[in-house]
């Protein structure tokens, strides 16, 4: 099994007229993922290399029959796209683009939550989701993942998602599902939200975790595997020498006080029974480890 997507997955993306939705859109399709049309408007009636463009997603919907939309536009249009999708019917959004303003990403959650509760976005400013063998819809290089599980891998930070997938790939352990949720301060989706689809998931059981500073996601993350999740969590949580309030990388990742620090998350994590690494290669390392053990307590 995996969450989110797998190889009935059908994506449409918008913007695959332009540069970077051409490239990833090509490559994601190249990778086995069915991407069966593109929307640009007033470009309808054209194809990029066999896959046909149309004006509108409900256009697209109704003649290719998709569930998944791959949002590659600019900011100024992103957030009406990924409503648009939601509008039509599209239960899963993965958006890519960066520098949404934050009004804009937060007047978009709400709409979603009031209006479009059975759309879920991955996103704004992310990789995306990867099930290796499955399915890809993002920027994430396939060939860094390893299908067959038995670990999921939920990531605020882009640049350690693909360092994670590498990390557990050429130690031969692959991975069921990876979801890069982004780094915004208002993520579609949350650590939460995958953690509760990996402790559903049959397939997956274990689950590496990528935080960063800034935000409260990771302390709520550890309040839900506290309570709830039966499966076992490596960690690993960037930013530790990171100055107090001064913004580093993601929009998301800013420290006041003792909020949203490195220390507090890993803190509130190892409370929770996680075990966290002090790099991502030990959280691999870490991984390992984990894995072994199940396989022994399996035989």
């Amino acid at each position: 099994m995996s969450i989110f997507v797998d190889e009935s997955t059908r994506v449409i993306v918008l913007g695959l007229t332009g540069s970077q939705g051409r490239f990833h859109g090509l490559r994601n399709r190249d990778y086995g993922t069915k991407v069966v049309a593109g929307v640009t408007p007033g470009k309808g009636g054209q194809d990029v290399e066999g896959i046909p463009v149309y004006d509108t997603v409900a256009q697209a919907l109704s003649r290719e029959g998709a569930d998944a939309a791959f949002v590659v536009v600019p900011p100024r249009a992103a957030s009406e796209a990924i409503l648009d999708c939601a509008a039509a019917g599209v239960g899963l959004v993965v958006c890519i683009t960066e520098h949404i303003p934050a009004k804009d990403e937060a007047l978009v959650a709400a709409r979603l939550r009031r209006e479009f509760p059975r759309t879920r976005l991955i996103g704004p400013n992310c990789p995306g989701v990867i099930s290796p063998g499955r399915c890809n819809i993002g920027i994430t290089a396939g060939d860094i993942a390893l299908g067959g599980g038995p670990v999921g891998i939920v990531s605020r930070s882009g640049t350690l998602t693909y360092q994670a997938l590498h990390e557990l790939s050429r130690k031969g352990i692959g991975q069921t599902t990876c979801v890069g949720i982004g780094g915004d301060p208002v993520p579609g989706t949350t650590f939460v939200d995958v953690l509760e689809a990996f402790q559903a998931d049959e397939e997956t059981q274990a689950v590496m975790m990528i935080g960063e500073i800034g935000g409260d996601g990771e302390e709520r993350a550890a309040d839900y595997i506290a309570a709830h999740m039966t499966k076992p969590v490596v960690a690993y949580i960037a930013g530790v020498t990171a100055p107090e309030g001064r913004r580093m990388g993601h929009a998301g990742a800013i420290v006041s006080g003792s909020k949203g620090t490195a220390k507090a998350k890993i803190e509130a994590l190892v409370g929770a029974g996680v075990v966290v690494g002090q790099n991502p290669t030990e959280a691999g390392e870490l991984m390992v480890d984990v894995v072994r053990r199940l396989k022994d307590a399996r035989s």
